[in-house]
């Protein structure tokens, strides 16, 4: 089945803000002349700040507590929380191990920075200055600082353990594993390195006790505001209706607001016990410290191909350092669960093997980073396809030829059983590699090494496809203790005809207020001026699990349309009573309820007038629900849309030096139906930015005591505006046949592949020195050491 496009839902006229058009967004006017109002902005009367004491060792036990003298009432701990139970994030599958994390610490601390106790002051100068004064004593333990050493170490994360693993995920499909003649085996063992998300605004939350309706209100910075109440609810022993969570504008998520943080469920507590608000702002020290980080994963991996270069199979042995906690509420279990179903990636095979662990170290927990465990597996197929083209002597888009899922194969279930829905990924791939213009490159390429320069060129792709708004029977399989059903939207017409929409989900940064507004102008003909989208509060808002998983324009934008369906109809039942017509013979042609060709008829506003102040005038029969309507959307099936694309990239790689310089940058994506274009190159060029931080700069490293060692911007680097390569970017679209519109999923997409492009093109530009990495960042010091391998004649492993 063919998803329809969307001028086949549009009313006979065309509409020019309607899906489709590259419409400037609409909270930009108020957030670049400073207008927006973020938790740091909101001040309360008798408010109270808080610091806490976190941790300074990786491991050990919880000793005695000091208070201050003469300060005992500002410092609080655990004993002093009484009631508050602790944060649990328990997956389903089979065999997880729970991690329970008190909101401050109990018997042991796991990892730097974790919360011993919070101190209370009129500021947070003040606050830091009572935390400096408690003396805490710690009895050390064994640190687990690598994933690798904590599996195989006779000490544990969690005492009551009988291993250091969350839990383990093994997938086997195919056919004999015996070798064919004509076959060629690659090996390498791949790391990612664990990184901090880095949104502009950090955590903020602020709490107070509403004695009126005998509710906490929390305002915080967060992407999944429901989840948090969820959370706070089961934490607090409250029910659900004595907690309302806001969340403002926010400063950028990516992952990093999308879990219950123990900050959170410690201002709440305080807010009751002291009536009085609190706050904390969260500092960037704490942040890169102390609280949640992503993206470490451990690859044994082999792929056996066939002397054309066609994939035959996978083997993995997969890792991800899922740190001391399992948070809330995506669990442990999130990444290394993904690996397994989604390393295959776009291709086909005739065998694949992969087990995965979450492993438990004394480190912070991680969080799903934009493009989640797609990034890793990403990195690590794609870095496995270039070895063997680089072996077997063919361009590596070629060897990938061969195994791309063909587009007359669509719809496509994988070696997984993953539905692809649409696409043509070769062709993707054949249109990347063209506007990098490779030839050219290559050219080059000869003429630089040839001169016997230190600054090599080399090139390098990536190819990967998307799984987004995937719903209950995915995450459901996944053990993901939270599971998305249907998107609800709440739409109502005011009597002065403007649209308002209020949406469970939240944005901080996609520009939903007007996508969503260019989706019900597609439906009503309503100028975008006249939609308010409302969301980021549970007491007026659907609930929701949220924005994360490229979900929202698929999900929310499919709500939105169908709650514009319901009012399109009663908007044209109302007018039929009024104007004394048949409704079979009008039609909603921009923003106007009147018979086709014909002058006349009602406007919204007119219509919602009339219902509204003058219901006299509306016959009996008509549909009494009126001008407000709730209804929900969800993917049939609901297994998810799959984007793709192909990144492509040239670098300079100075071989005196270590330094990576990109060159030349060419994407080529399918997002399917683009709701607003100018938007979602917004997004891939956003997400670009930050895989080149994943490829070439971000690095949270920790010592063999659990010490971060980039606590600051000083140290722990990231890309800017200078570090953005020229770019081409294109787009195709193909349809999704399981949306509403035929729109997919693509808000991760722009930072899955470059790091594996980026790093393919580097090892492009070493091969001929014996050089390889085999992890990332390609910082100059692991260049430089690559280089110094090779000298020695210790390459990395190639065909067996």
């Amino acid at each position: 089945m063919n998803a329809p496009t969307p001028r086949e839902h549009l009313a006979p006229t065309a509409r020019p803000q309607g899906i489709g058009e590259r419409v400037p967004r609409k909270e930009d006017q108020r957030l670049l002349l400073g207008r927006g109002q973020f938790v740091g902005d909101i001040r309360m009367p008798d408010m109270l700040d808080v610091a806490f004491v976190r941790s300074p060792v990786a491991h050990a036990r919880l000793g005695a507590i000091h208070k201050p003298a003469g300060m005992e009432t500002l410092v609080y701990t655990m004993a002093d929380l009484q009631g508050v139970a602790p944060i649990l994030a328990a997956a389903g599958l089979p065999g997880f191990k729970r991690s329970v994390q008190h909101p401050l610490a109990s018997d042991k601390v796991r990892h730097v920075g974790e919360l011993v106790a919070a101190c209370i002051a009129p500021t947070r100068a003040r606050a830091e200055d009572i935390a400096a004064q408690v003396e805490v004593d710690y009895d050390e333990l064994p640190v687990l600082a690598d994933m690798e050493t904590a599996g195989t170490s006779d000490s544990r994360v969690h005492d009551a353990w009988s291993d250091n693993v969350f839990v383990e995920t093994r997938i086997e499909k195919g056919g004999d594993a015996a070798s064919k003649p004509d076959t060629r085996r690659y090996h390498r063992h791949l790391r990612t390195a664990r990184q901090c998300m880095m949104p502009m605004e950090g955590r903020a939350v602020l709490c107070w006790w509403d004695h009126r309706l005998d509710q906490l209100v929390m305002y915080t910075a967060a992407q999944v505001p429901h989840i948090n109440r969820t959370g706070l609810a089961e934490c607090l022993g409250l029910d659900e209706g004595q907690v309302r969570v806001i969340s403002p504008d926010v400063g950028g998520g990516f992952g990093y607001k999308g879990l219950l943080l123990p900050e959170e469920v410690c201002c709440a507590w305080l807010a009751r016990h002291l009536d009085r608000p609190v706050r904390w702002i969260e500092d960037r020290r704490e942040q890169l410290s102390a609280n949640a980080n992503c993206r470490e994963h451990a690859y044994d991996i082999a792929i056996e191909v066939e002397s054309d270069g066609r994939l035959v199979s996978i083997e993995c042995d997969a890792m991800v350092d899922s740190g001391a906690y399992s948070l809330y509420p995506f669990s442990a279990c999130l990444e290394a669960s993904q690996v397994a179903s989604i390393l295959p990636g776009p291709y086909t095979m005739d065998r694949y093997t992969c087990r995965s662990r979450a492993m438990a170290t004394n480190k912070p927990g991680i969080l799903p980073y934009r493009g989640v465990a797609r990034t890793g597996v990403c990195f690590a197929i794609e870095l496995m396809m270039d070895a063997a083209a680089r072996d077997l002597g063919i361009e590596p888009y070629e060897l990938r030829a061969r195994s791309l899922v063909p587009a007359s194969a669509m719809p496509f279930v994988n070696i997984t059983g993953k539905l692809f829905d649409s696409g043509d990924y070769a062709e993707s791939m054949t249109r990347a590699v063209a506007a990098l213009d490779w030839q050219r490159w290559r050219a080059r390429q000869r003429e630089s090494n040839a001169a016997g320069r230190t600054k090599r060129i080399g090139l390098g792709l990536s190819v990967y496809c998307e799984q987004g708004a995937h719903g209950t029977s995915v995450y459901h399989g996944w053990g993901i203790p939270m599971v998305p059903g249907h998107e609800q939207c709440a739409a109502r017409i005011t009597p002065d005809g403007v649209l308002e929409l209020r949406l469970g989900v939240h944005s901080h940064g996609q520009g939903m207020e007007t996508s969503m507004a260019q989706v019900a102008h597609t439906v009503l003909g309503i100028g975008i001026d006249k939609v308010r989208v409302v969301h980021g509060d549970t007491a007026v808002s659907p609930y929701s699990t949220g924005t994360w998983g490229s979900r929202c324009a698929v999900m929310a934008g499919g709500a939105v349309g169908a709650a514009c369906d319901v009012l399109a109809q009663r908007l044209i039942g109302i007018a039929a009573g009024v104007l004394g017509k048949p409704a079979a013979s009008l039609q909603l042609i921009d923003g106007v309820v009147k018979e086709p060709g014909q002058s006349g008829g009602m406007t919204l506003a007119e219509i919602a007038y009339t219902w509204y102040r003058a219901p006299q005038k509306v016959p009996a029969g008509v549909d009494p629900g009126g001008l407000e309507v709730v209804t929900g959307y969800k993917t049939q099936p609901d297994t998810g849309t799959f984007s793709y694309a192909t990144h492509a990239c040239a670098v300079e790689v100075d071989t005196a030096t270590g330094k990576v310089t990109l060159l030349d940058y060419a994407i080529c994506e399918d997002g399917g139906v683009l709701l607003n274009p100018l938007i979602v190159d917004g997004q891939i060029i956003g997400g670009l930015a930050q895989g080149i931080g994943t490829a070439l700069y971000e690095e949270m490293p920790f010592d063999t005591e659990g010490q971060p060692l980039a606590s600051t911007m000083a140290d722990y680097l990231l890309p800017g505006a200078g570090e953005m390569p020229p770019l081409k970017l294109l787009h195709m679209e193909t349809p999704s046949p399981h949306s509403k519109y035929g729109q997919k999923g693509l808000g991760e997409g722009g930072a899955i592949a470059p790091p594996a492009a980026i790093i393919n093109a580097v090892n492009d530009a070493l091969h001929a020195l014996g050089a390889e990495l085999t992890q990332c960042p390609a910082s100059p010091e692991r260049v430089l050491a690559a280089l110094a391998e090779a000298n020695r004649g210790n390459v990395g492993e190639g065909a067996q």
